[in-house]
């Protein structure tokens, strides 16, 4: 159900969203390589951060404006008519416009040089299956937590791409407006500019899967349910 907020305040919301989401991801990520010499350890401080903070901002921010903070996300709503297309491109446009500032934001934070491209190379087949697996479970989490268990949505959703750090060979990226602002960082959690496409098409095509699936498993069904009940668990 789209929230009855007019458009400005919905793009705000995502766009500040999308914002404190990247400052996060990337703050955390230097502050992480700051402090330690250990990857796994550095990874482990940036996964902590960026789910600890998703919980925060889809409950602040999901009343607003739905918190997608996603294209792909957005695109698959759009899809469902849960967001009017028309509405879609000013989505994106704030996402991508938020991610950016947050890319800024933690740099000057960090007393870095504000703009900067990524040297990190992330590119290949493992990595793009990786992509489209992690925006798959994304977005197939957010469609069943908001069938079956609305309230859920920001746990479910920080819970997932916690896991996903660590589960998927590229550390989940999962959002097209995140790639793109951290290809704009040139610290731990950067991404090269040339390699944004394929991570970009393996997003959209993993959670186009998701919404296709999800739209089949979850259909209503008409007339009694054919799996039998059996609450007391007796055999």
């Amino acid at each position: 159900m789209m929230p009855a907020f007019d458009l400005p305040r919905r793009l705000v919301a995502e766009a500040l969203g999308t914002c404190l989401l990247v400052a996060t991801v990337v703050g955390s990520g230097v502050m992480a390589d700051t402090l330690t010499d250990d990857t796994a350890l550095a990874l482990l401080g940036n996964t902590l951060a960026t789910g600890a903070i998703l919980v925060v901002l889809i409950t602040i921010f999901g009343p607003i404006s739905g918190a997608h903070f996603n294209p792909a996300v957005s695109l698959v709503f759009a899809l469902k008519r849960d967001l009017p297309r028309r509405d879609l491109g000013f989505y994106v446009a704030a996402q991508l416009a938020g991610g950016i500032v947050g890319t800024i934001a933690a740099h000057l934070m960090f007393d870095l040089p504000v703009f900067q491209l990524s040297e990190t190379v992330r590119t290949g087949t493992p990595q793009w299956i990786a992509e489209a697996v992690a925006a798959f479970g994304l977005v197939f989490t957010i469609l069943c937590a908001v069938r079956f268990k609305e309230g859920a949505v920001p746990w479910l959703v920080g819970l997932y791409i916690t896991a996903a750090y660590w589960f998927t060979a590229s550390t989940s990226f999962a959002n097209p407006a995140v790639a793109i602002a951290r290809s704009l960082t040139n610290t731990f959690s950067g991404i090269r500019p040339i390699d944004l496409p394929g991570f970009a098409l393996a997003e959209i095509a993993g959670a186009l899967l998701a919404m296709a699936l999800a739209g089949w498993l979850l259909a209503a069904k008409s007339g009694p349910s054919e799996v039998p009940i059996n609450p007391k668990g007796v055999q």
